[in-house]
């Protein structure tokens, strides 16, 4: 949206409000290399790179950070610079407040239009006396170089005739600023120059250039690209869900406080009661099971029958299976072959047979409150186990 020229330092607020920075680094500071690299992980390829590019490098790869981007037609083009240098860099964005940076060399965001195949883009950055030239030869292909106009005269008739010299008959779309358009095209039309196109220089071509680069080289640097949250966004967020968890804690241990003198008051009732009833009953633990204890006991001791007796089930298993057995109209039902009563159930063996009428005598027993079901026990008939209904 905008464009211009700026020391760093004036430029702080602006960093400190931005999501992403992205540093476009001087072409002639980055060196590209393309090395063919055997198929590997991500990771083992990282711990690789140093020993594979330290022959093409005059510096100690330990120096450098090195990395690596997608493959293609077999080879991966790899990118070095400075460690020292980029690191310098990256800690002085952040100091400003840069939340994320990415580091793109400027000789690959230079715009490429892979449909002209086999032309070149250049550019040209002036930076007072100093002035980089970009160079891309093609999609993976780019050179850069660091000159200065002061010491070596370098003016347009010398960039031209050192593009031309590299380009041979290619064409080549040069992006100059825009104070020097003129002068490019003037000395092109003096050398009758016919395969060089002077454009003026924008930042949209970098920016188009810059979106589908993957090699950044911030990815060297390990913790230096991890982002920062900036808390400062969610600090009244923060507050009130500290507040509205800080209520329902409140809220809930008063709660369960409530309970829990309900409970107490209530139990200390019961065995109060339970007390009275019983003053000589040492160890209350349940008084609900314990009174009901009492109770069977007491109707027990009186010649009442509880619902669980022997008596009391045996009786309605017979009543149930004199109804049954004749309303099945079949005299292949099995007989009886053994009762048994344990733990307040009557086990009822039968004798094998194929018609046993275990679900006429589930109807049936439902209407006494008891429960029949197969016993898993292993016999040659069925085995029905009847306990009261729960």
């Amino acid at each position: 949206m905008r464009q211009g020229v700026a020391p760093l330092s004036e430029l702080a607020d602006t960093i400190a409000s931005t999501q992403l920075i992205v540093v476009l680094l001087a072409a002639g500071d980055v060196t590209l290399l393309r090395v063919k690299v055997p198929p590997m992980s991500s990771a083992k390829l990282k711990a690789a790179l140093p020993n594979i590019v330290e022959d093409r490098l005059i510096g100690d790869p330990a120096d450098c950070v090195i990395v690596a981007g997608n493959p293609s037609d077999g080879l991966h083009t790899v990118a070095v610079i400075q460690r020292d240098w980029l690191n310098r860099i990256a800690q002085t964005l952040l100091a400003y407040g840069a939340p994320q940076i990415k580091a793109l060399p400027a000789q690959l965001c230079l715009a490429y239009k892979s449909d002209q195949a086999g032309d070149m883009f250049a550019a040209i950055n002036e930076h007072n006396a100093d002035i980089d030239v970009v160079l891309r030869l093609s999609e993976h292909e780019s050179i850069g170089l660091n000159v200065s106009s002061a010491q070596n005269n370098t003016d347009a008739h010398e960039i031209i005739k050192a593009l031309s010299a590299i380009a041979r008959e290619k064409k080549i779309t040069l992006h100059v600023p825009l104070a020097s358009v003129v002068s490019y095209q003037n000395e092109l039309e003096a050398s009758h120059n016919k395969h060089i196109n002077v454009l003026a220089d924008t930042w949209q071509y970098w920016i188009i250039g810059a979106e589908g680069i993957q090699l950044d080289l911030m990815d060297g640097l390990g913790t230096v690209k991890r982002p920062r949250t900036d808390l400062r966004a969610w600090r009244w967020p923060l507050v009130l869900s500290t507040a509205l968890l800080m209520i329902n804690l409140i809220a809930l241990n008063l709660d369960w406080w409530h309970m829990k003198r309900e409970a107490d008051s209530l139990r200390a009732t019961m065995i109060q009661l339970y007390k009275s009833a019983y003053p000589n009953e040492s160890v209350i633990i349940d008084p609900i099971a314990q009174v009901k204890q009492k109770i069977a006991a007491a109707k027990h001791n009186s010649g009442l029958a509880a619902p669980d007796d022997f008596t009391t089930i045996m009786a309605a298993f017979g009543e149930a299976w004199s109804g049954v057995v004749p309303a099945t109209g079949n005299t292949d039902v099995p007989a009886i072959a053994a009762f048994e009563y344990r733990e307040h159930s009557l086990i009822v063996k039968l004798k094998p047979g194929n018609n046993v009428p275990t679900q006429q005598m589930k109807t049936a027993l439902t209407g006494h409150n008891l429960a029949l079901e197969l016993s898993p026990e292993k016999s040659t008939g069925a085995v029905w186990q009847i306990r009261g209904a729960r």
